[in-house]
């Protein structure tokens, strides 16, 4: 069930004053974090759309990032069939973990978390030196110049397969949608969105 803050009584709290909640970037897929809401912290981040726990160790609400500024912007909040633990869905504002690494947990992610992953260092490269980074200089250069690699790489895909050399396909693929979340981006569009269109298609 999605959470609102019309609904947030559903929320058993029961068994414990507490409940587990796992956060997770709406964007890569990856698991940045775990933490213990009540039902304060649950209304809180639905108010100020910055998540929001119950900290056991300093006894009170506890906005993450509110020291550091590295916030995890509120997408959406779902409870579990029970409605006693929370999958908490967001955007997080520079490193989650207090280590300086995206994820509390390390590096595990799944392989497709990668392109969400990818999409975020292409966003931040944007504005670097372009004569040291190919992904700035892509930016600093007309926008017909990505519409034209989109194209190329698009073409090497197919005659790649056409030759059957998987190696080669494997690489110009990844060519192409490298080049493709560049222009993307440029458009001010995100990966995400073009998921979005998948996911009306499938319905």
């Amino acid at each position: 069930m999605k959470l609102d803050l019309s609904n947030i009584s559903a929320l058993d709290f029961e068994k414990s004053e507490l409940i587990p909640a796992i956060v997770q970037d709406v964007q890569s897929g990856q698991i940045l974090m775990q933490g213990f809401c009540n039902l304060a912290a649950v209304q809180t981040t639905l108010e100020i759309g910055k998540v929001t726990f119950y900290s056991r160790s300093k006894q009170r609400l506890w906005t993450k990032g509110e020291s550091s500024e590295n916030y995890l912007e509120l997408v959406s909040i779902h409870t579990d069939c029970d409605q006693d633990s929370l999958l908490i869905l967001a955007k997080p504002k520079g490193p989650t973990c207090h280590l300086g690494t995206q994820s509390c947990f390390g590096d595990a992610s799944t392989d497709l978390s990668f392109l969400g992953t990818l999409n975020s260092v292409i966003a931040k490269r944007k504005n670097d030196d372009p004569s040291e980074s190919y992904t700035a200089s892509l930016f600093a250069k007309e926008l017909s110049r990505s519409c034209q690699k989109v194209g190329e790489e698009g073409v090497e895909v197919a005659l790649a397969a056409m030759k059957n050399d998987n190696e080669e396909l494997l690489n110009e693929s990844a060519d192409l949608l490298y080049h493709l979340l560049v222009l993307l981006q440029r458009q001010k569009l995100d990966i995400s969105q073009v998921i979005n269109v998948l996911k009306n298609r499938h319905k």
